[in-house]
C-alpha cells in the first residue's frame, strides 16, 4: 500500500479522503478503515498521523475552513465596490449550492452529528462561524454600514446554507441575496 498519493503527503491524503467521505456520507457512517482505503494508506500510517477519529475530524474541519475562507474571499475580492462586496457573499453561495456534490455546510453537518457530545468539534464549529461573522462585520464596516447589519447578513448566509441542503436547490442563495439587498438598502448603504 502506498503511503502517499502522488505528491501529496500522507497527512493530506488522509484528510482529503476523510473530507470526501464525511461530507458525502456523514461522519458517523464512516469508519477509519474506509478512510484508510480511500486514502490508500495503511491503518498504521493513518493512526501515526491521527491518534483518533476526533483528531481527524478536527483536521477535516480545518481544511473546510480554509476552503470556505479562500472561496468567499476570492469572490468578494473580485468586486471593487463595498456594497457589492456584501452581496458577493451570496453569489459565492449560489455557485457553491450549484455544485453536484453540495451537501450543506460541513460545519453545520458536523455540529448536528457530534456537537452536543464532542466539545472539540463544537468548539471548532463555533470558531469557524465566529470567523465568518467577523469577516462579514468587516465588510459592513468597509461599506459604512451599522454594526447591527453584520449579524443580520451572516444569519441570512447561514440559513441559506441549511435551506439549500434540505431543499436541494440553489434558490436559497437568490432569496438570501434579495433579503440582504433589502437590509443593505434599509441601512442606507
Amino acid at each position: 500500500m502506498s503511503e502517499t498519493n502522488g505528491s501529496q503527503s500522507t497527512r493530506e491524503a488522509i484528510v482529503d479522503a476523510a473530507d470526501g467521505l464525511f461530507y458525502a456520507r456523514g461522519i458517523g457512517q464512516v469508519g477509519m478503515d474506509a478512510v484508510r482505503d480511500a486514502a490508500g494508506v495503511s491503518l498504521r500510517a493513518l493512526y501515526k498521523e491521527f491518534a483518533s477519529k476526533d483528531e481527524l475530524i478536527v483536521a477535516v474541519l480545518g481544511k473546510r475552513h480554509s476552503m470556505w475562507t479562500s472561496g468567499v474571499t476570492a469572490k468578494v475580492d473580485s468586486i471593487a465596490e463595498p456594497r457589492a462586496k456584501l452581496l458577493a457573499v451570496y453569489d459565492y453561495l449560489a455557485d457553491w449550492f450549484g455544485d453536484a456534490d453540495f451537501r450543506g455546510c460541513g460545519f453545520i453537518n458536523a455540529f448536528g452529528e457530534l456537537g452536543a457530545a464532542n466539545h472539540r468539534v463544537a468548539d471548532t464549529v463555533r470558531e469557524h462561524k465566529a470567523d465568518f461573522q467577523k469577516y462579514v462585520d468587516s465588510l459592513v464596516k468597509a461599506a459604512g454600514g451599522p454594526a447591527s447589519l453584520g449579524p443580520q447578513l451572516a444569519i441570512l448566509a447561514e440559513g441559506a446554507q441549511t435551506t439549500a441542503a434540505i431543499a436541494g436547490t440553489t434558490d436559497a442563495a437568490r432569496h438570501a441575496r434579495a433579503a440582504a439587498e433589502s437590509l443593505i438598502a434599509a441601512a442606507g448603504i
